[in-house]
């Protein structure tokens, strides 16, 4: 259950399905959480004509006259359509009229209102993405996925900081490991800036257990993984490509005739439940750190269901005051 009135922003024209997918995943969200109120931010007379079955209650319509595309530059989005669904759902946020924005649409122009509208805060040079990624383990929290391909040592010290408040809330783990990701466990691995990251990372504060490479990401080595967001993408992206690829060998596989097939059904359960882990609508969207407001982005290829879990991630990072603990934390310094 959510706090009382909890109120979210939907961004209804971002996905490849538009408005369809963020209708369905509102409904079932609605359904499964009976304090929620939500906000939907799109062209009124293209939700009101959707194909779908909504609620009576407890949610309403912003109407706006402008959509940004997947392919439209971030930069000109800013500066031509103040009027879109994404700028005006971020608008509510910085108004209070809302808790928190989510879209599953163009993630560049996501990332410049919110930069624009709310404002880093203060002490943050750049605002970082964060994913889970599941491991033995449970989860751990990558930080950047995609927000900043070039970085400097602050960044990532910043990113460090704010995966470790993040982290701390989400999995209610108080002093969550932070680990950077790297070529070579050894201080002087890597780039010039992973090799400077890690000497401000060893003389903080922060739980931080040193370098870690490739093949400790998924063994919950570490709560906490600081990364560029070049590399947290590419990593990012092979576990969601390897997790459909496997899901489509093993549906392969059950359907083949051999003696053991029998045997095989029986697995499948087991089987299913451990792919989907990676499956990206398990967690739905990711959360931009660094703004003054809680801001959700997922995948333009969203499902209902994912949209459904981006809706679930924004109620948990706005009763855990996600954002408010970071802003607290960097003002004090």
């Amino acid at each position: 259950m959510t706090q009382a009135g909890i109120k979210i922003a939907l961004d209804a024209m971002g996905s490849d399905n538009a408005p369809r997918t963020e209708l369905m995943g509102m409904t079932e969200a609605l359904a499964e959480f009976p304090d929620l109120q939500i906000t939907i931010f799109g062209k009124k007379d293209i939700v009101m004509n959707t194909e779908c079955v909504l609620p009576n209650e407890r949610w309403d319509i912003f109407n706006t006259d402008q959509s940004i595309g997947m392919q439209e530059a971030p930069s000109e989005a800013l500066r031509t359509k103040p009027n879109s669904s994404i700028a005006q759902a971020i608008k509510s946020v910085k108004d209070k009229k809302t808790d928190a924005m989510i879209s599953v649409g163009n993630t560049g122009a996501v990332m410049a209102f919110a930069m624009s509208i709310l404002g880093t805060i203060p002490g943050i040079d750049r605002p970082a993405l964060a994913a889970p990624f599941p491991t033995p383990k449970g989860n751990t929290l990558m930080v950047d996925i995609g927000a900043n391909v070039n970085t400097k040592p602050i960044n990532l010290y910043q990113f460090a900081i704010m995966g470790s408040i993040a982290a701390s809330y989400i999995f209610k783990k108080a002093n969550p490991t932070v680990g950077l990701l790297n070529i070579g466990k050894e201080e002087k691995k890597g780039t010039e800036a992973t090799q400077f990251a890690f000497k401000l990372l060893s003389e903080s504060e922060l739980n931080f257990v040193g370098n870690i490479e490739g093949q400790d990401v998924l063994r919950g080595s570490c709560d906490v993984i600081v990364s560029d967001g070049f590399v947290g993408n590419v990593i990012l992206k092979f576990g969601e490509g390897m997790a459909e690829i496997v899901s489509e060998m093993l549906e392969e596989y059950l359907a083949s005739e051999s003696k053991y097939r029998l045997r095989r059904w029986i697995s499948k359960p087991v089987l299913s439940e451990f792919i989907s882990r990676w499956n990206y609508e398990e967690y739905g969207g990711t959360l931009l750190l660094g703004v003054n407001g809680t801001v959700i982005i997922g995948h333009g290829r969203s499902t209902a269901k994912a949209m459904k879990n981006a809706i679930k991630t924004a109620i948990s990072a706005v009763q855990g005051k996600t954002t408010e603990h970071i802003q607290e934390k960097f003002l004090k310094g």
